[in-house]
């Protein structure tokens, strides 16, 4: 890729786990890119349910090559264009958090998120590639979310890729937060408001990053008597190769796209990558949430979500 070329980020104001409506949404903001001559369109992370611990979620999950992914075909065919997004998707007997590429032809490149991040283990497992996509474009990195703030990403992708693609549902404390957290709250905001350019100074390439922005109300795993009431946090962003940012939604803006001309060819890093395994440390807390939600989720996936994929007479929505 050494050209330039219009490019899009979306950012949704999904609705937890309502499939159909998140679809429905997701489709008129890719048109809505497409007629303003975008070329690339990038959805975010979980765009057709976002995602929080409730049990509507437990039937978010769609097929990999489900209605998702069949409705990023029909838009890059229909405008000759290249669709992106994630989702929890079921391939063999487990779901993950499959982004996939989808180009004009039909053809599909697929990431699976290496690591899911807190109550996602309830619903997901971990892949294995690198996030190295081998497209007709040429070669693009994947980073989903909290991959964006980890070192192993940016060590998979450095001198690589000409171009970084992803998505995040990067959700708030719990509101209204304990003045004890304030300090917590900001430091968590700050990576990912900086999460974007990081990468791309570490990695040499440039990103296009969409986002969710908008409220919702889960339940605390393992309390669920108790109420999680929080936000997306948005940050959709595109940034060159040094990280300066082109374009830019808040989760004040809401719902919209962000585009740019962006030059897709990679430059030679400019910041080291550490040898941490976060790019920076987590607050204590949010690190001990860490802990305790992955291994709450993971019990959770094994006992009450999986059992949901073996049962024959599970009727999931039409396929």
């Amino acid at each position: 890729m050494m050209h330039k070329m219009k490019v899009a980020a979306v950012q949704m104001r999904a609705e937890l786990a309502n499939v159909k409506s998140n679809l429905s949404a997701a489709e008129a903001l890719v048109r809505e890119a497409f007629r303003e001559d975008a070329k690339w369109v990038i959805l975010p992370e979980f765009f057709p349910s976002a995602v929080a611990f409730v049990p509507n979620m437990l039937t978010a999950w769609r097929p990999l090559e489900g209605e998702p992914f069949q409705l990023m075909q029909k838009l890059a065919r229909e405008y000759e264009g290249v669709v992106g997004g994630s989702f929890i998707a079921r391939s063999g007997d487990d779901c993950f958090n499959s982004f996939l590429l989808v180009f004009p032809s039909g053809e599909y490149f697929r990431h699976d998120k290496d690591i899911p991040t807190m109550w996602e283990n309830c619903y997901y497992i971990g892949g294995q590639d690198e996030g190295v996509l081998k497209t007709p474009a040429g070669p693009v990195g994947v980073a989903i979310c909290w991959e964006f703030i980890r070192s192993q990403t940016a060590r998979r992708l450095q001198n690589r890729v000409d171009l970084i693609v992803g998505g995040s549902c990067w959700w708030d404390l719990r509101l209204p937060v304990d003045a004890k957290y304030e300090a917590d709250r900001t430091q968590l905001h700050n990576f990912l408001k900086s999460a974007p350019s990081r990468l791309a100074r570490m990695v040499g390439a440039p990103v296009i990053h969409a986002s969710h922005a908008g409220d919702f109300e889960g339940l605390i795993p393992g309390e669920e008597s108790r109420r999680y009431r929080s936000r997306y946090l948005g940050e959709t962003q595109i940034v060159d190769g040094t990280g300066k940012v082109l374009s830019r939604m808040t989760y004040d803006e809401g719902e919209g796209i962000a585009f740019a001309d962006l030059e897709l060819s990679r430059v030679p890093p400019t910041e080291p990558i550490p040898e941490t395994f976060w790019i920076e440390p987590l607050p204590s807390n949010a690190s001990k949430a860490w802990e305790k939600l992955a291994s709450f989720g993971q019990n959770y996936y094994s006992t009450v979500l999986k059992p949901t994929l073996a049962q024959e007479h599970f009727v999931h929505p039409k396929r």
